[in-house]
């Protein structure tokens, strides 16, 4: 079992409590000489640290200072998620046909439509390609046609770097097979019909014409469908790699399901009114995209560890949200962070980096919920991971 870390029911009512001032100076002073870095402005830093079991404040340094996250958006982006999605929520793919089935020649287009599922892969094309054979087509005397029509036609989130765009993430569309080439930023839905239509050939399924992007109508014959692994997996993978794909598929679907609208900016909302609605403190919050990389972005130290004492306390939600978190020295990009005593195993968190930002947030053993980021222009992401080690390695020992 890689989470080495186990809340008891004690400590997750402990969780829920709201922090008190802190009455141990000696830690304080202790937490605060381990943030101090070379070239890592204190003006801009945030800490927090809380003692879950009383709710004691150990350490805080501009709790309530809105800075960029960084991948730490990503807590803020699984937490409203899992509750409002919910754990069990599985990303769709479907088939579907226009015209009508005649012997073993299927009369028209078939369509592959997509709905945001950021793990669908070629074996799963394959497995959609045997349920069209299952229905004794041989033939398609039209073509496959790519439907990306579930999200906008934006492939990129607000605040992005250019460069973002095929290096941190592939086009942000509702159609995108892994492993998959495409040829240009809008061409996902046009490389997922090819690489459906090759997926029937092998299946000994003719297609007649050249795979595209297309819209499926409304009153289309259901074919085939496929599922991802429940959302609980697929934010387990997000956080612990921190993956910006998934983060920013996961946030569009929160505008399709919630607010009817498959966009970044509809998500972001979505979001927002999600962290307001448990009680997060969403003053200085700003949501622009799901992954953290948006130089638009703005969280709180506050913010962080309330979202993690929320989602640890909620019973609906827990297991998914705090299994999410990668293990020091065991998992995730904590793999070869805190790796030996005292935090191996005892540290469980979310990193985040970019050239302007690093952040780290999580839990010490049963005893504490932090949260630190730290901002720079740029920003020496060694010397502030190495702080943010310091700090928690503080933590671990009391």
């Amino acid at each position: 079992m890689l989470l080495a870390v186990v809340f008891t029911a004690a400590s997750l009512a402990a969780t829920a409590a709201n922090p008190t001032q802190a009455a141990r100076p000696e830690l304080a002073a202790a937490l605060g000489h381990a943030l101090s870095a070379p070239d890592v402005d204190p003006g801009r830093t945030a800490a927090l640290a809380v003692d879950v079991r009383t709710g004691e404040v150990v350490y805080q340094a501009n709790p309530e200072l809105a800075l960029a996250p960084a991948s730490a958006e990503k807590l803020a982006v699984s937490f409203a998620a899992l509750r409002l999605l919910g754990p069990g929520f599985r990303f769709r793919t479907e088939v579907s046909g226009a015209g009508e089935l005649l012997g073993r020649a299927w009369e028209g287009d078939l369509f592959l439509v997509g709905y945001g599922d950021p793990t669908l892969a070629p074996a799963d094309l394959d497995a959609l390609a045997g349920d069209i054979a299952a229905w004794g087509i041989r033939r398609v005397t039209g073509r496959v046609l790519g439907d990306e029509s579930h999200f906008d036609a934006r492939r990129t989130a607000p605040g992005w770097k250019s460069s973002y765009l095929g290096l941190e993430s592939p086009p942000l569309s509702a159609l995108v097979v892994d492993d998959v080439e495409v040829s240009g930023a809008n061409d996902s839905a046009a490389a997922a019909a090819r690489a459906f239509s090759a997926a029937l050939g092998r299946r000994g399924i003719s297609v007649a014409g050249s795979p595209r992007a297309g819209r499926a109508p409304a009153d289309g014959v259901p074919l085939a469908l496929d599922l991802s692994e429940p959302l609980a997996a697929i934010v387990r993978q997000m956080n612990r790699e921190s993956d910006n794909f998934v983060s920013e598929m996961l946030l569009k679907e929160l505008g399709a399901s919630v607010a009817r609208r498959g966009s970044s900016a509809a998500g972001a909302s979505v979001v927002r009114a999600a962290l307001a609605d448990a009680g997060v403190p969403v003053a200085g919050v700003r949501i622009t995209d799901g992954s953290g990389l948006s130089a638009l972005d703005r969280l709180t130290a506050r913010s962080l560890v309330k979202i993690l004492r929320t989602g640890a306390a909620d019973p609906a939600i827990r297991d998914a949200f705090v299994t999410s978190l990668a293990v020091a020295g065991v998992s995730g990009t904590l793999r070869k962070r805190l790796a030996r005593r005292p935090t191996r195993g005892r540290v469980i968190a979310k990193t985040g980096t970019t050239s302007k930002a690093s952040s780290l947030a999580g839990f010490v053993r049963r005893r504490y919920v932090f949260a630190v980021i730290q901002n720079g222009s740029p920003l020496p992401y060694w010397s502030a991971r190495a702080a943010q080690d310091r700090f928690v390695t503080v933590l671990a020992r009391n």
